[in-house]
C-alpha cells in the first residue's frame, strides 16, 4: 500500500527533531455546498533539524517515532 504524501508550512520547530506542519485543505460543506478550508497539525520528524518556520514541506506516512509523530519530513536531495 503506498504512504499518503501531504505538503504543508512549518508552523513551529521548537522541539529537537521534530517539526510541526499545518495542512490546509478545501473541503465542499456536506449540506450547504460552500467550499470551507480546514487546516489540520502533524507533528514530523526531522532528522537533521534542517526546516524552520514558515518553511514549505512535504510529509509522508512513517512508522511511529513516538506518541503523536507518525510522519516523517520527505527531503528531496536528487
Amino acid at each position: 500500500m503506498p504512504k499518503r504524501i501531504l505538503e504543508g508550512t512549518v508552523v513551529s520547530d521548537a522541539n529537537n527533531k521534530t517539526v510541526v506542519v499545518s495542512v490546509e485543505r478545501a473541503v465542499k460543506h456536506p449540506l450547504y455546498g460552500k467550499i470551507i478550508r480546514t487546516s489540520k497539525k502533524y507533528h514530523a520528524h526531522d532528522e537533521n533539524n534542517q526546516f524552520k518556520k514558515d518553511d514549505v514541506v512535504r510529509i509522508e506516512e512513517s512508522k511511529p517515532y513516538s506518541k503523536l509523530k507518525r510522519w516523517a519530513v520527505l527531503t528531496d536531495e536528487a
